[in-house]
Protein backbone atom coordinates (compact mmCIF):
# COMPACT_ATOMS: atom_id res chain seq x y z
CA UNK A 1 0.00 0.00 0.00
CA UNK A 2 1.34 3.43 -0.89
CA UNK A 3 2.22 5.76 1.93
CA UNK A 4 -0.06 8.51 3.17
CA UNK A 5 2.62 11.08 2.33
CA UNK A 6 2.47 10.11 -1.33
CA UNK A 7 -1.29 10.49 -1.34
CA UNK A 8 -1.04 13.92 0.25
CA UNK A 9 1.61 15.03 -2.28
CA UNK A 10 -0.71 14.01 -5.09
CA UNK A 11 -3.53 15.86 -3.39
CA UNK A 12 -1.51 19.07 -3.36
CA UNK A 13 -0.80 18.69 -7.07
CA UNK A 14 -4.47 18.12 -7.80
CA UNK A 15 -5.54 21.17 -5.82
CA UNK A 16 -2.95 23.33 -7.53
CA UNK A 17 -4.27 22.21 -10.91
CA UNK A 18 -7.86 22.84 -9.88
CA UNK A 19 -6.99 26.33 -8.67
CA UNK A 20 -5.27 27.16 -11.93
CA UNK A 21 -8.25 25.88 -13.91
CA UNK A 22 -10.66 27.94 -11.83
CA UNK A 23 -8.67 31.12 -12.41
CA UNK A 24 -8.52 30.45 -16.13
CA UNK A 25 -12.25 29.72 -16.35
CA UNK A 26 -13.08 32.88 -14.47
CA UNK A 27 -10.95 34.98 -16.77
CA UNK A 28 -9.49 36.85 -13.84
CA UNK A 29 -5.90 35.62 -13.72
CA UNK A 30 -4.44 38.46 -15.79
CA UNK A 31 -6.35 41.11 -13.86
CA UNK A 32 -5.28 39.59 -10.57
CA UNK A 33 -1.64 39.59 -11.68
CA UNK A 34 -1.83 43.24 -12.70
CA UNK A 35 -3.38 44.19 -9.38
CA UNK A 36 -0.69 42.28 -7.49
CA UNK A 37 2.05 44.06 -9.44
CA UNK A 38 0.76 47.44 -8.27
CA UNK A 39 0.03 46.43 -4.67
CA UNK A 40 2.55 46.35 -1.81
CA UNK A 41 4.23 42.98 -1.42
CA UNK A 42 3.38 41.07 1.78
CA UNK A 43 6.92 41.52 3.07
CA UNK A 44 6.33 45.29 2.87
CA UNK A 45 3.08 45.14 4.85
CA UNK A 46 2.95 46.71 8.28
CA UNK A 47 2.42 44.30 11.16
CA UNK A 48 -0.94 46.01 11.73
CA UNK A 49 -2.01 45.03 8.22
CA UNK A 50 -0.81 41.48 8.74
CA UNK A 51 -2.73 41.07 12.00
CA UNK A 52 -5.84 42.65 10.49
CA UNK A 53 -5.66 40.17 7.60
CA UNK A 54 -5.19 37.04 9.68
CA UNK A 55 -7.74 38.12 12.31
CA UNK A 56 -10.61 38.46 9.83
CA UNK A 57 -11.76 34.92 10.66
CA UNK A 58 -9.51 33.15 13.11
CA UNK A 59 -9.80 30.26 15.54
CA UNK A 60 -10.83 31.43 18.99
CA UNK A 61 -11.54 29.37 22.07
CA UNK A 62 -11.54 25.61 21.72
CA UNK A 63 -14.96 23.99 21.98
CA UNK A 64 -13.59 20.52 22.60
CA UNK A 65 -15.80 19.05 25.34
CA UNK A 66 -14.57 16.99 28.26
CA UNK A 67 -16.63 14.11 26.84
CA UNK A 68 -19.18 13.54 24.16
CA UNK A 69 -22.84 12.60 24.85
CA UNK A 70 -23.38 9.46 26.94
CA UNK A 71 -19.71 9.39 27.86
CA UNK A 72 -18.54 8.61 24.32
CA UNK A 73 -14.93 9.40 23.52
CA UNK A 74 -15.12 10.53 19.89
CA UNK A 75 -17.63 12.37 17.69
CA UNK A 76 -17.97 11.21 14.08
CA UNK A 77 -19.56 13.68 11.67
CA UNK A 78 -20.17 12.36 8.15
CA UNK A 79 -21.12 14.99 5.61
CA UNK A 80 -22.05 14.96 1.93
CA UNK A 81 -21.77 17.92 -0.42
CA UNK A 82 -24.52 17.30 -2.96
CA UNK A 83 -22.97 19.43 -5.72
CA UNK A 84 -24.00 17.43 -8.81
CA UNK A 85 -24.17 19.70 -11.90
CA UNK A 86 -23.36 22.92 -10.05
CA UNK A 87 -19.62 22.21 -10.08
CA UNK A 88 -19.74 22.52 -13.87
CA UNK A 89 -22.39 25.25 -14.05
CA UNK A 90 -20.80 27.78 -11.72
CA UNK A 91 -18.21 29.18 -14.16
CA UNK A 92 -20.75 29.69 -16.95
CA UNK A 93 -19.05 27.36 -19.45
CA UNK A 94 -20.70 23.98 -18.85
CA UNK A 95 -20.04 20.94 -21.01
CA UNK A 96 -22.59 18.23 -21.68
CA UNK A 97 -20.28 15.42 -20.60
CA UNK A 98 -19.39 16.98 -17.26
CA UNK A 99 -23.02 17.91 -16.59
CA UNK A 100 -23.91 14.26 -17.06
CA UNK A 101 -21.23 13.29 -14.55
CA UNK A 102 -22.88 15.63 -12.07
CA UNK A 103 -26.35 14.23 -12.75
CA UNK A 104 -25.04 10.82 -11.70
CA UNK A 105 -25.18 12.11 -8.13
CA UNK A 106 -28.96 12.45 -8.17
CA UNK A 107 -29.66 9.36 -10.29
CA UNK A 108 -27.40 6.83 -8.54
CA UNK A 109 -24.83 8.22 -6.12
CA UNK A 110 -27.12 9.76 -3.52
CA UNK A 111 -29.21 6.60 -3.31
CA UNK A 112 -26.17 4.50 -2.47
CA UNK A 113 -25.01 7.01 0.12
CA UNK A 114 -28.38 7.28 1.86
CA UNK A 115 -28.89 3.51 1.83
CA UNK A 116 -25.48 3.03 3.46
CA UNK A 117 -26.19 5.61 6.16
CA UNK A 118 -29.63 4.22 6.87
CA UNK A 119 -28.45 0.61 6.91
CA UNK A 120 -26.18 1.55 9.81
CA UNK A 121 -28.67 4.08 11.25
CA UNK A 122 -26.05 6.83 11.05
CA UNK A 123 -27.21 10.47 10.95
CA UNK A 124 -25.45 12.63 8.37
CA UNK A 125 -25.39 16.23 7.17
CA UNK A 126 -26.16 17.07 3.55
CA UNK A 127 -24.78 20.40 2.31
CA UNK A 128 -26.67 21.25 -0.87
CA UNK A 129 -26.40 24.11 -3.38
CA UNK A 130 -29.95 25.34 -3.96
CA UNK A 131 -29.71 24.86 -7.73
CA UNK A 132 -28.66 21.25 -7.23
CA UNK A 133 -31.84 20.55 -5.28
CA UNK A 134 -34.04 22.53 -7.67
CA UNK A 135 -32.74 20.39 -10.56
CA UNK A 136 -33.55 17.17 -8.67
CA UNK A 137 -36.14 17.98 -5.96
CA UNK A 138 -36.77 14.28 -5.38
CA UNK A 139 -33.46 14.20 -3.49
CA UNK A 140 -35.15 15.95 -0.55
CA UNK A 141 -37.60 13.10 0.05
CA UNK A 142 -34.84 10.50 -0.21
CA UNK A 143 -32.75 12.27 2.43
CA UNK A 144 -35.74 13.00 4.69
CA UNK A 145 -37.13 9.47 4.67
CA UNK A 146 -35.24 8.24 7.75
CA UNK A 147 -35.88 11.38 9.76
CA UNK A 148 -32.32 11.51 11.07
CA UNK A 149 -30.39 13.58 8.50
CA UNK A 150 -29.66 17.31 8.32
CA UNK A 151 -29.91 19.77 5.43
CA UNK A 152 -27.41 22.64 5.35
CA UNK A 153 -26.53 25.52 3.00
CA UNK A 154 -23.79 25.10 0.40
CA UNK A 155 -24.33 28.18 -1.75
CA UNK A 156 -26.75 28.97 -4.56
CA UNK A 157 -24.93 27.47 -7.56
CA UNK A 158 -21.65 26.47 -5.88
CA UNK A 159 -20.37 29.98 -6.57
CA UNK A 160 -16.87 31.09 -5.59
CA UNK A 161 -17.43 33.56 -2.76
CA UNK A 162 -14.20 35.44 -3.45
CA UNK A 163 -15.33 36.11 -7.04
CA UNK A 164 -18.37 38.21 -6.02
CA UNK A 165 -18.88 41.34 -3.94
CA UNK A 166 -20.29 41.21 -0.43
CA UNK A 167 -23.82 42.26 -1.39
CA UNK A 168 -24.03 39.58 -4.07
CA UNK A 169 -22.64 36.91 -1.75
CA UNK A 170 -25.21 37.78 0.92
CA UNK A 171 -28.05 37.68 -1.62
CA UNK A 172 -26.96 34.24 -2.83
CA UNK A 173 -26.75 32.82 0.70
CA UNK A 174 -30.18 34.26 1.56
CA UNK A 175 -31.74 32.85 -1.60
CA UNK A 176 -30.18 29.46 -0.86
CA UNK A 177 -31.54 29.47 2.70
CA UNK A 178 -35.06 30.32 1.52
CA UNK A 179 -35.09 27.73 -1.27
CA UNK A 180 -33.68 25.02 0.96
CA UNK A 181 -36.34 25.59 3.60
CA UNK A 182 -39.13 25.69 1.03
CA UNK A 183 -38.01 22.48 -0.68
CA UNK A 184 -37.21 20.47 2.46
CA UNK A 185 -39.41 21.96 5.19
CA UNK A 186 -36.22 22.25 7.25
CA UNK A 187 -34.74 25.59 8.32
CA UNK A 188 -30.97 25.28 7.87
CA UNK A 189 -28.66 26.47 10.64
CA UNK A 190 -25.36 25.32 9.12
CA UNK A 191 -23.22 26.62 6.28
CA UNK A 192 -20.34 25.28 4.20
CA UNK A 193 -18.77 27.61 1.67
CA UNK A 194 -18.65 26.16 -1.84
CA UNK A 195 -15.13 24.80 -2.37
CA UNK A 196 -14.55 25.97 1.24
CA UNK A 197 -13.96 29.34 -0.44
CA UNK A 198 -14.41 31.75 2.50
CA UNK A 199 -14.33 35.42 1.45
CA UNK A 200 -13.58 38.46 3.59
CA UNK A 201 -17.36 39.00 3.78
CA UNK A 202 -18.52 35.46 4.53
CA UNK A 203 -18.24 35.51 8.31
CA UNK A 204 -20.14 38.79 8.63
CA UNK A 205 -22.91 37.39 6.42
CA UNK A 206 -23.20 34.24 8.52
CA UNK A 207 -23.47 36.32 11.70
CA UNK A 208 -26.07 38.61 10.19
CA UNK A 209 -28.18 35.71 8.95
CA UNK A 210 -28.03 33.89 12.29
CA UNK A 211 -26.18 30.68 11.42
CA UNK A 212 -25.29 28.38 14.30
CA UNK A 213 -22.19 26.90 12.72
CA UNK A 214 -19.85 26.88 9.76
CA UNK A 215 -17.87 23.95 8.34
CA UNK A 216 -15.41 25.47 5.86
CA UNK A 217 -12.24 26.37 7.79
CA UNK A 218 -9.21 24.33 8.80
CA UNK A 219 -7.53 25.78 11.90
CA UNK A 220 -7.94 22.76 14.19
CA UNK A 221 -9.05 19.15 14.53
CA UNK A 222 -11.46 20.10 17.31
CA UNK A 223 -14.51 22.36 17.13
CA UNK A 224 -13.81 25.99 17.96
CA UNK A 225 -15.50 29.36 18.10
CA UNK A 226 -14.64 31.70 15.23
CA UNK A 227 -13.19 35.06 16.22
CA UNK A 228 -13.38 38.17 14.06
CA UNK A 229 -10.99 41.01 14.77
CA UNK A 230 -9.97 39.21 17.93
CA UNK A 231 -13.54 39.09 19.25
CA UNK A 232 -15.73 35.96 19.61
CA UNK A 233 -18.59 35.70 17.13
CA UNK A 234 -20.64 32.92 18.75
CA UNK A 235 -20.38 30.86 15.55
CA UNK A 236 -19.14 27.29 15.97
CA UNK A 237 -16.58 26.04 13.47
CA UNK A 238 -16.56 22.31 12.67
CA UNK A 239 -13.28 22.22 10.76
CA UNK A 240 -12.66 20.37 7.52
CA UNK A 241 -9.47 19.25 5.76
CA UNK A 242 -8.51 18.24 2.22
CA UNK A 243 -7.08 15.02 3.66
CA UNK A 244 -10.65 14.16 4.65
CA UNK A 245 -12.25 14.92 1.27
CA UNK A 246 -12.37 12.39 -1.54
CA UNK A 247 -12.71 14.85 -4.44
CA UNK A 248 -9.01 15.61 -5.08
CA UNK A 249 -8.07 11.93 -5.22
CA UNK A 250 -11.02 10.44 -7.09
CA UNK A 251 -10.40 12.13 -10.43
CA UNK A 252 -9.20 9.56 -12.99
CA UNK A 253 -8.67 12.31 -15.60
CA UNK A 254 -6.07 14.08 -13.48
CA UNK A 255 -2.72 12.91 -12.17
CA UNK A 256 -3.90 12.39 -8.60
CA UNK A 257 -6.20 9.38 -8.89
CA UNK A 258 -5.85 6.97 -5.99
CA UNK A 259 -7.44 3.63 -5.16
CA UNK A 260 -10.52 4.06 -2.96
CA UNK A 261 -9.17 1.36 -0.65
CA UNK A 262 -5.97 3.33 -0.12
CA UNK A 263 -7.93 6.53 0.52
CA UNK A 264 -10.02 4.60 3.05
CA UNK A 265 -6.83 3.77 4.94
CA UNK A 266 -5.99 7.48 5.26
CA UNK A 267 -9.44 8.09 6.73
CA UNK A 268 -9.11 5.11 9.06
CA UNK A 269 -5.78 6.44 10.34
CA UNK A 270 -7.33 9.87 10.91
CA UNK A 271 -10.22 8.32 12.82
CA UNK A 272 -7.94 6.18 14.96
CA UNK A 273 -6.01 9.25 16.11
CA UNK A 274 -9.25 11.12 16.81
CA UNK A 275 -10.42 8.15 18.88
CA UNK A 276 -7.13 8.05 20.81
CA UNK A 277 -7.31 11.79 21.49
CA UNK A 278 -11.02 11.76 22.41
CA UNK A 279 -11.59 14.32 19.71
CA UNK A 280 -13.74 14.73 16.58
CA UNK A 281 -13.66 13.22 13.09
CA UNK A 282 -15.26 15.13 10.20
CA UNK A 283 -15.45 13.60 6.72
CA UNK A 284 -16.59 15.34 3.52
CA UNK A 285 -17.61 13.40 0.42
CA UNK A 286 -19.77 13.99 -2.65
CA UNK A 287 -22.53 11.64 -3.87
CA UNK A 288 -21.59 12.13 -7.54
CA UNK A 289 -18.08 10.88 -6.67
CA UNK A 290 -18.23 8.58 -3.63
CA UNK A 291 -21.51 7.11 -4.90
CA UNK A 292 -19.85 5.14 -7.72
CA UNK A 293 -19.79 1.40 -7.18
CA UNK A 294 -16.03 1.06 -6.70
CA UNK A 295 -15.79 4.19 -4.54
CA UNK A 296 -18.58 3.57 -2.05
CA UNK A 297 -16.30 0.75 -0.87
CA UNK A 298 -14.04 3.36 0.78
CA UNK A 299 -16.92 4.61 2.89
CA UNK A 300 -18.05 1.08 3.72
CA UNK A 301 -14.57 0.13 4.91
CA UNK A 302 -14.37 3.25 7.07
CA UNK A 303 -17.77 2.73 8.68
CA UNK A 304 -17.07 -0.94 9.39
CA UNK A 305 -13.83 0.09 11.10
CA UNK A 306 -15.47 2.84 13.15
CA UNK A 307 -18.34 0.64 14.27
CA UNK A 308 -15.87 -1.92 15.62
CA UNK A 309 -14.65 0.68 18.13
CA UNK A 310 -16.48 1.46 21.38
CA UNK A 311 -17.37 4.97 22.49
CA UNK A 312 -18.36 6.50 19.14
CA UNK A 313 -21.03 9.19 18.85
CA UNK A 314 -22.34 9.56 15.29
CA UNK A 315 -23.95 12.97 14.91
CA UNK A 316 -25.12 15.55 12.44
CA UNK A 317 -23.12 18.74 12.30
CA UNK A 318 -26.02 20.56 13.90
CA UNK A 319 -26.18 18.19 16.86
CA UNK A 320 -22.42 18.47 17.41
CA UNK A 321 -22.48 22.28 17.18
CA UNK A 322 -25.37 22.53 19.63
CA UNK A 323 -23.68 20.16 22.04
CA UNK A 324 -20.28 21.85 22.17
CA UNK A 325 -21.77 25.33 22.33
CA UNK A 326 -23.89 24.39 25.34
CA UNK A 327 -21.37 22.18 27.16
CA UNK A 328 -18.14 24.14 26.94
CA UNK A 329 -18.23 27.08 29.38
CA UNK A 330 -16.92 30.49 28.40
CA UNK A 331 -13.73 31.58 30.12
CA UNK A 332 -13.75 35.30 29.25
Amino acid sequence: MQSNSRIIRWMVLALAGATAACESAGGGAAAATAAQDSAPRPWDWSFERITETVNAARAGRSLRPASWPDGNRVAVLLSFDVDNETVNLRFGQPTIGELSQGQYGARQGLRRVVELMDRHQIPASFFIPAISLKLAPEMADLIKRSGRHEFAVHGWIHEMNTAVDGATEKQLVQRAMIELEQMTGYKPVGYRAPSWNFSANTLGILRELGFLYDSSLMADDDPYEINSGGQPTGIVELPVEWILDEAPLFNPRGNAYESPREVAQVWIDEFDKAWEERSMFVLTTHPHLIGHRSRIVALELLIDHIRARPGVWFATHRAAAEYVKSSVPRTD
